[in-house]
């Protein structure tokens, strides 16, 4: 993973995950098939703890294969953040 600071407040970054950002645009005669021909640019998002800053960087191949994690708010161990339950306590994040 990059080691980068945020811009803001000095921070190192974390990384979150990969995305695909579409790119193109929609007009009003042709609709969305620009966006078919335009492809997507593979981006890297990294977030800033602190303060809460989202930057985009190009992806490269140390952004490859590493998931995110978070922090299980019940039992306070780490697992990838993609988990909708936490692997250890099933702590569920989507039941309020």
């Amino acid at each position: 993973m990059r080691k980068i600071n945020c811009l803001r407040c000095n921070t190192p970054l974390k990384y979150l995950k990969s995305e695909q950002i579409q790119l193109g645009r929609t007009g009003w005669i042709l609709g969305d098939l620009p966006n078919l021909f335009a492809g997507a640019l593979e981006v890297a998002i990294y977030v800033c703890p602190n303060c809460g800053k989202i930057e985009f960087y190009q992806q490269q191949e140390e952004d490859l294969g590493e998931i995110a994690q978070r922090k299980c708010p019940h039992c306070g161990k780490m697992h990838d953040i993609d988990y909708p339950k936490c692997p250890f306590c099933k702590y569920d994040y989507y039941v309020k």
